[in-house]
């Protein structure tokens, strides 16, 4: 009998997305807006009972263990490209989370989520990340409001058409300046009321509007919280000039990753167009 008192073999998958948010960044320590969605890239998870003992990768086990997971073998699959601004972490302990627990509230595996990131992988993450992959819906993003908690659906306009633009740059938001913040708290804060200002710009706005939100938004990551770098901000500005991108801004933590452009024509850039997806889901059989 394993630690929850199964008599026969207990598997739990999660299928988690990615996350993309579309303007509202850096906003959720200070109870801001931000407007995301779910990608179509996916994190899937696989928790099998065991008799005795956790196996599985080392992180992986730790953050089982510290969110009170029980004796299973434990895999992880996943085309969420790591550090690159898509929430591959928030991803990984949500599916953590909803495997080791079960069924349970979205705001609950998020926080749950949230505890485990910053205690295992040492990130002082929001719940930006967390919520968006929890709460989303297929053809909308989530606009989350911080300060009151409130999820609500919006859905998206046809032609809000984004592809994603990859720097090369790769982080560790435990060993960068996402842990140690470059600007000072007054000036973090200025930052998440004009951003928030965008984000509700934003769901009124057409999609030449919304690039120059976007691009506004990039300007302020810069220059104001200093979560880009001079190498960032030359491909950033290198996009935004391409024929047929409205608008273009570093996306996530910050320090490199992706670039989130929005697109006049899908073929203004490479690559798959991102597509809205539904939220995390738990699969649960015996």
């Amino acid at each position: 009998m394993t630690k929850s008192g199964w008599q026969s073999e207990m598997k739990r998958v999660a299928s988690v997305p990615a996350r993309i948010n579309i303007i509202g960044e850096h906003t959720d320590h200070f109870g801001g807006l931000s407007l995301a969605f779910s990608s179509q890239h996916r994190l899937v998870m696989t928790a099998t009972s065991r008799d005795e003992g956790i196996r599985g990768e080392e992180t992986i086990v730790r953050l089982w263990k510290a969110a009170g997971g029980w004796n299973a073998n434990l895999s992880v699959e996943s085309n969420i490209p790591v550090g690159a601004g898509l929430s591959s972490s928030a991803a990984l302990c949500v599916a953590i989370a909803m495997c080791s627990q079960g069924p349970r509230n979205k705001m609950e595996i998020a926080t749950q989520a949230q505890r485990i990131e910053h205690e295992i992988l040492k990130s002082r993450c929001g719940l930006l990340d967390q919520i968006a992959i929890t709460h989303s819906q297929s053809g909308s993003a989530s606009l989350i409001d911080f300060k009151k908690m409130d999820v609500k659906n919006f859905p998206i306009p046809d032609d809000w058409i984004f592809k994603l633009v990859d720097t090369g740059i790769r982080r560790s938001l435990s060993k960068t300046e996402y842990n140690v913040p470059n600007a000072t708290e007054e000036t973090r804060k200025k930052h998440c009321q004009n951003e928030s200002l965008r984000v509700s710009e934003a769901l009124s706005c057409n999609a030449t509007q919304l690039g120059n939100l976007l691009n506004l938004s990039h300007a302020s990551i810069s220059e104001q919280i200093r979560t880009s770098t001079p190498e960032v901000d030359l491909i950033v500005k290198k996009v935004q000039h391409t024929p047929g991108v409205l608008g273009a801004r570093l996306m996530g933590g910050g320090f490199g990753g992706m670039i989130l452009a929005l697109l006049k024509d899908e073929r203004a850039l490479p690559g798959e167009t991102l597509a809205s997806s539904d939220s995390a889901f738990l699969q649960e059989s015996l």
